[in-house]
């Protein structure tokens, strides 16, 4: 018995030092492809700068990396397609709040699993979501807001980045809490919602904040709340959701890098390195904070440790709301 155990304590030690050994090898020779990092959303968003972020430091570090926007199904055919690719870490995924954390709550359709499949690598960036409306609707805060929407049941609507984003969400917690008919409008990104919310052809938006400033400067629409404990920074007039009435309303999109599942934890820790030098960079920490833009960073781990708690706390949201996409 005792001669079994040494033996079988050295066969775990040996392959324990071939997977490191198979694990640097791998490390020193990548990348031997150019990278491809996945989008979800379509250009111009949050996700696609980060993305574009990394893939311009990357290359400005000698490396080839390019990005692919592949929008549809709510960012669930990007997920799947990473998720699906080789483990090597030349696929990356911009993975995020609504494809990781909110999506697997909503349907069960999924031919992608949010937590097993996918290889956290850094937690690059978190934002908070800001209720915009069109300068036209006459209301100045939110209490105004409800008030209006009561008075004139299924008149307003608002636009969403898309089915399983976190405005989606938020404006149907929104519409629970405050006992309004408010009509979902969902858009393929952003962008394109926020430009109809400027064109007058919704009412109103639960919009990333680093987006909805520049709108919000030129006066083209109107901030009401922000979805974060404490007033921000970058708009210090604006009041919190909390101090409106609703505390339950809180939180707002995240952005980080991902690989498929079984990819090699030495590239995982240099794809991380390269991750955080590109983040930490002068010139895009400046573009990022001046933004409202927050740049968690960390480790693998720390990336992992915040999906799995958002994956819970957004199912808890969305169970309260009883909303479904099938």
């Amino acid at each position: 018995m005792v001669r079994a155990l040494s033996f079988g304590s050295v066969a775990i030690a040996i392959i324990a030092g071939l997977a490191s050994l198979f694990g640097d090898v791998a490390a020193q020779e990548f990348p031997g492809l150019p990278i491809k990092i996945i989008v979800a959303t379509p250009a111009g968003g949050i996700a696609d700068l980060v993305g574009r972020t990394f893939a311009q430091k990357l290359s400005e570090g000698g490396k080839t990396a390019v990005v692919e926007n592949r929008t549809g199904a709510s960012g669930a055919l990007a997920a799947e397609a990473v998720a699906r690719a080789a483990p090597d870490g030349h696929t990356l995924f911009v993975s995020m709040h609504q494809t990781n954390a909110i999506l697997p709550h909503l349907t069960k359709k999924l031919s992608y699993d949010p937590l097993k499949d996918f290889a956290p690598i850094l937690n690059a960036t978190a934002s908070t979501n800001i209720l915009i409306v069109h300068p036209s609707l006459p209301a100045r805060t939110v209490p105004e807001l409800v008030a209006y929407a009561k008075a004139n049941p299924g008149k307003l609507t608002y636009a969403s980045q898309g089915n399983g984003s976190s405005g989606h969400v938020v404006g149907e917690q929104f519409k629970l809490l405050a006992g309004v008919d408010i009509g979902h409008v969902p858009y393929r990104g952003a962008a394109p919602a926020s430009q109809d919310l400027v064109a007058g052809h919704v009412s109103m938006m639960f919009d990333i904040l680093p987006l909805a400033r520049t709108q919000m400067q030129a006066g083209t629409v109107r901030a009401l709340a922000v979805a974060s404990p404490q007033r921000l920074a970058a708009v210090p007039d604006v009041p919190t959701m909390a101090e409106c009435g609703f505390p339950q309303i809180e939180g707002g999109p995240w952005f980080g890098l991902a690989a498929p599942a079984g990819t090699p934890r030495a590239v995982i820790d240099l794809l991380n390195a390269e991750g955080r030098k590109a983040f930490s960079a002068p010139d895009v920490r400046e573009r990022f904070l001046s933004q409202g833009i927050l740049l968690p960073l960390g480790t693998p781990e720390d990336y992992g440790a915040f999906i799995d708690a958002e994956y819970k706390r957004w199912g808890e949201i969305i169970r309260s709301v009883n909303i479904r996409l099938d």
